[in-house]
C-alpha cells in the first residue's frame, strides 16, 4: 500500500552521565537531534505547528536540563538507546491521540551517529487496526474526487 509520510526534526540541549560497568561517568551535554516519521491517520487538514508545539512541550522539561534527575531516567540509564526507547514510547501515544502513526524514531547525540527504532517491525495487534484507518482514508479520498 502506498502512504504518504510526514517527518519532523526535533533538538533538545540537555546532559547526562551514563553508567559504565557500574560506574557513572562524568556529566556531559549533547544537542540530540530527534527525528520522526509519522503517518496521518484520518484523512483531515493537518496543522502542523500544532503538532510541533506538543511535541516541543513534551520535550521542554529535558531542555537545558540534566536528564538523569528527570524520571524515568533517574533509575534507568540515560543511554542513547535507552532514551529512544522510552521516547519512542511516549511520542507514540501522543500522536496517537492526535490522529497520527509513529512509523519511526531515530536519534543521535553526534550527527555521525544515530539509533533507529523502525515501528513498522514492532506493529502487532494495532497494525491491523491502523491499516485499516489508513485503507479507510486513503478510500474517502478517492471518492471525494
Amino acid at each position: 500500500m502506498r502512504y504518504h509520510q510526514y517527518k519532523f526534526k526535533f533538538y533538545v540541549n540537555a546532559s547526562h552521565a551514563i553508567y559504565i560497568n557500574g560506574n557513572l561517568g562524568e556529566r556531559h551535554s549533547h544537542t540530540w537531534e530527534i527525528t520522526i516519521n509519522t503517518l496521518k491517520i484520518q484523512n483531515n487538514f493537518v496543522q502542523f505547528d500544532r503538532l510541533e508545539q506538543q511535541i516541543e512541550e513534551y520535550f521542554s522539561k529535558y531542555q537545558e536540563n540534566y536528564i538523569n534527575e528527570i524520571p524515568p531516567f533517574h533509575h534507568v540509564n540515560p543511554t542513547l538507546e535507552n532514551c529512544c526507547e522510552y521516547f519512542k514510547q511516549e511520542l507514540a501515544e501522543l500522536l496517537r491521540k492526535e490522529g497520527w502513526l509513529l512509523l519511526m524514531i531515530e536519534m543521535s547525540e553526534t550527527p555521525t551517529r544515530a539509533y533507529v527504532i523502525n515501528l513498522l517491525d514492532e506493529m502487532g495487534d494495532n497494525h491491523n487496526k491502523d491499516m485499516e484507518a489508513i485503507a479507510d482514508a486513503i478510500l474517502d479520498k478517492l471518492v471525494e474526487r
